[in-house]
């Protein structure tokens, strides 16, 4: 039986919390890259010498492990630029590992600047920008070919469903992707963005 092709929808916020349970969702994250804001902010941290840029990406509780490693860095990017370079990646892994520890999600070290989802990139220039349109439209676009994709293949295997118990499988495999797909776009899209459930999500369970 071939097996189907899953493809994977983007995880962002356009309005309404649009996340899909296809994997960990650490893969659609670039807060681990050099290009991405906990970075930034931690370069803008040491230039200016003043740590408040920073500590939002940081749990409370690990706020004095950020400080003390933000202290040593100064301390070290004085004594030339081989040491800044190393003080300063220092820091930077320090403050990623901190914040990603704080998401619950592990830390396999800093990654390129451009090594990002394409959607994590939109979702950034939209904020810059002040405009959702292109990222909703995007969302969308690629939930609605998800959809299709399942649903013409749960509509063809329907048509065999009887001939076969082989044939009867691969509809129900089929059948099973296809309605646990948009279940999970339904239930997620009814989910406001502070992890509450909207009255829509609440009118479904009757």
């Amino acid at each position: 039986m071939k097996k189907p092709v899953t493809h994977r929808i983007p995880v962002t916020i356009v309005g309404l919390a649009l996340t899909l349970a296809f994997g960990s969702t650490s893969a659609y994250a670039h807060c681990d890259t050099l290009g991405g804001p906990v970075v930034a902010a931690a370069r803008r941290a040491l230039e200016s010498g003043d740590i408040t840029p920073v500590l939002k990406w940081v749990k409370p509780a690990n706020e004095g492990e950020v400080r003390s490693a933000f202290s040593r860095a100064l301390a070290v990017r004085v004594n030339g630029s081989q040491a800044r370079e190393l003080a300063d990646t220092y820091f930077f892994e320090t403050v990623v590992r901190v914040h990603r520890t704080g998401e619950g999600a592990p830390y396999t070290g800093l990654k390129a600047a451009g090594d990002v989802e394409p959607v994590v990139a939109m979702s950034d220039e939209a904020l810059a920008s002040g405009s959702i349109e292109k990222l909703a439209t995007a969302i969308g676009q690629h939930a609605a070919d998800g959809v299709r994709q399942r649903f013409a293949r749960a509509l063809e295997a329907k048509k065999h469903a009887e001939e076969s118990v082989a044939a009867g499988r691969e509809f129900v495999e089929a059948y099973v992707e296809f309605t646990h797909y948009v279940e999970r776009l339904d239930r997620d899209a009814a989910t406001n963005v502070t992890g509450g459930k909207s009255q829509q999500a609440t009118e479904h369970k009757h």
